[in-house]
């Protein structure tokens, strides 16, 4: 199908007040009881596009676009909809901020008076027939951490515009708790800002070791000696290396031999705040001196998720807003690095060698053996991440292409399923991750974590390639991909209920006597979401243009001007014939042409030019024929 990132969002909108709008009060849970990271994602279907596509924005009632006031009537008129917003990020706040008093109720007592709460909840799982005590069900994860900081974001660049709104229309008592609500979000923000901070990893191993060698096998495509491949790879983290050293001062957790370059090491993010993670000093917060539990090794999928959530925070966006405070500029410039760091690591290890890249041996193995092809669509996607932020080569994307094209097919969204098709578990369940350490609180079972978002993921990735590809047969074949990934995706809509609209329902593609899904998912819906809010930006680029039809329309241009010229050399300047009125609309439209090639848009160029031609034939056509009457 066809991706229409505005009318799907807007559809989107719908279906999310349909789910969760009663006309007074916001239903918070969805399939899974609500918990500190569904609400951020529920919340973000409604705000991520509003606060990243100028044209769907909500801060400024006056100028808000008919059919945006239009799909979100339920919330009332254009001047009713932003107070909306705000309630609802208050009532975010109150549910995710702990409440000290013995007696508190949100009524009475106004605010809460607590720490922030980031509890995954009912997201975790037991990795056994127990279930999850009640003080694990209050662990915290790099997805909530991520998730409340895009959120929190998103409600302050909300709020830094419609506060403006706000006062011009005198509204004393909204804008006292537009400033009230800012603070909470900011301090939540700050907090957030911390826990990626102290979940962040570098981890060092022996060659020899296990995990060393599984390292070093992912790595060696051309079947060379060990020691030539650890040397190798030496080299190429070098710099890395010297950076993670040298500028890494928050957070660090000990035993980290980067001082011995005989040994590989990772860097990246675990599940949840690292093992014996050194304090940050200068925040005041309960979560900047807790001990963590999670095992110090990156995991590739909430690594992701963490470079995803800074992404949104050195934005120039959020740059231009001066939404940060000074203590939040200081952890944003630490998770800054860590994000370069991380990325830089990553995209090395990706396409070391000179033949075939690791990357393209499908699937990614991890450093503890476990492999997946999963594993390889994340890692792709800390390469694209790469790429955005420098400038990627044609032969990157070209090589990405396959590697999309291949795990689209092994994902089984441009190949259709067989009886018992493990690919399936991609999917659904999807792959589960287990959280180790997790063992430790409250003597509970080891509990794991399961990520569905194969497709979404794919979606995303493939649109972010695309918008950097400058080899058009690349893009086409990427925009191709997309397409049929969004029609895999259309197809896991869910399609009676409530909840009609969102997602998930694998068993609209996967079928083989599956229940249909009838509730939300929460989780998927929004990272639809990031990828129809990616698509608008792909679609917003320019579009590519080869050189020979830059060549082609200058040429029809040269020739076009000349053949003008001539034709204006016999006009008089009094002259104000119908002849004289076409020739000013040839001069017209060459001017335009001009223009579009210097801005790469020659295509459109060419047809304005051969339109000129046409023109000009017609004339000369007309006054050969008339000489010819006389």
């Amino acid at each position: 199908m066809r991706i229409q990132p505005r009318q799907q969002i807007l559809d989107l909108w719908r279906s999310v007040l349909t789910q969760s709008w009663n006309g007074a009060e916001w239903r918070w849970d969805g399939r899974e009881p609500a918990n500190s990271i569904s609400d951020s994602e529920q919340l973000l279907c409604l705000l991520y596009p509003a606060t990243e596509i100028e044209s769907l924005a909500l801060d400024r009632p006056d100028s808000m676009a008919d059919d945006v006031s239009s799909v979100l009537s339920p919330f009332g008129g254009q001047t009713k909809i932003g107070t909306v917003v705000v309630t609802l990020l208050e009532e975010y706040i109150l549910r995710n901020t702990q409440r000290l008093g013995p007696d508190f109720e949100p009524d009475s007592a106004g605010e809460p008076d607590g720490e922030p709460i980031f509890a995954a909840g009912s997201y975790l799982r037991s990795a056994d027939e127990r279930e999850p005590t009640a003080a694990q069900r209050g662990i915290e994860v790099v997805d909530s951490y991520s998730m409340s900081l895009t959120l929190c974001l998103a409600g302050l660049r909300f709020l830094r515009v419609y506060e403006g709104w706000v006062r011009a229309e005198a509204r004393g008592s909204l804008t006292e708790r537009i400033e009230k609500l800012a603070a909470r979000l900011s301090t939540r923000l700050t907090a957030a800002m911390t826990g990626l901070v102290r979940s962040f990893v570098v981890t060092t191993v022996e060659p020899k070791s296990d995990a060393g060698q599984v390292m070093l096998g992912m790595l060696n495509q051309s079947d060379l000696p060990e020691k030539t491949v650890a040397e190798g790879i030496t080299r190429s983290l070098e710099r890395v290396r010297a950076r993670l050293r040298n500028d890494i001062t928050l957070g660090q957790t000990p035993d980290t031999e980067l001082d011995d370059e005989d040994l590989l090491f990772e860097c990246g993010w675990s599940w949840g705040l690292v093992r014996e993670a050194a304090p940050v000093g200068f925040v005041d917060s309960d979560i900047a001196r807790k001990p963590g539990v999670a095992d110090p090794r990156p995991y590739l999928y909430f690594t992701v998720i963490a470079l995803d959530g800074i992404n949104d925070l050195i934005s120039q966006r959020t740059r231009e807003l001066d939404l940060l405070d000074e203590q939040q500029y200081r952890l944003a410039e630490a998770l800054r690095i860590r994000w370069d760091l991380t990325q830089r690591y990553w995209s090395t290890v990706a396409r070391f060698g000179s033949g075939s890249w690791p990357l393209e041996d499908i699937p990614w193995r991890t450093s503890d053996g476990e492999e997946s092809d999963y594993f390889s669509l994340i890692v792709s996607a800390v390469l694209i991440q790469d790429l955005i932020a420098r400038t990627a080569s044609d032969d990157d994307l070209t090589r990405a292409v396959s590697i999309f094209d291949e795990l689209a097919r092994r994902g089984r969204i441009i190949r259709r399923t067989t009886r018992d098709d493990p690919a399936v578990e991609l999917h659904a369940p999807g792959v589960r991750l287990s959280l180790r350490g997790s063992e430790t609180v409250d003597n509970g079972p080891l509990l794991h974590w399961e990520v569905s978002d194969f497709a979404a993921v794919l979606l995303k990735r493939t649109l972010q390639a695309a918008r950097l590809s400058g080899d058009i047969t690349a893009r086409d074949r990427l925009m191709d991909l997309a397409k049929s990934t969004m029609d895999h995706l259309e197809a896991r809509m869910i399609s009676s209920g409530k909840a009609s609209g969102l997602w998930d329902d694998p068993a609209g593609v996967f079928g083989n006597g599956t229940p249909r899904e009838t509730d939300p998912s929460w989780y998927m819906t929004e990272r639809v979401i990031e990828c129809l809010v990616t698509a608008d930006r792909t679609f917003r680029e320019p579009p590519l243009t080869s050189r020979a039809m830059v060549v082609r329309a200058v040429e029809l241009l040269n020739e076009a001007e000349h053949l003008l010229n001539q034709e204006m050399l016999g006009v008089s300047i009094e002259d104000f014939s119908e002849n004289r009125i076409t020739l000013d609309r040839v001069e017209e439209h060459l001017e335009q042409a001009r223009q579009l090639v210097v801005r790469r848009q020659a295509g459109t160029a060419f047809v304005l030019a051969a339109d000129a031609l046409r023109e000009l034939h017609k004339l000369a056509y007309a006054r050969m024929d008339a000489t010819r009457s006389t």
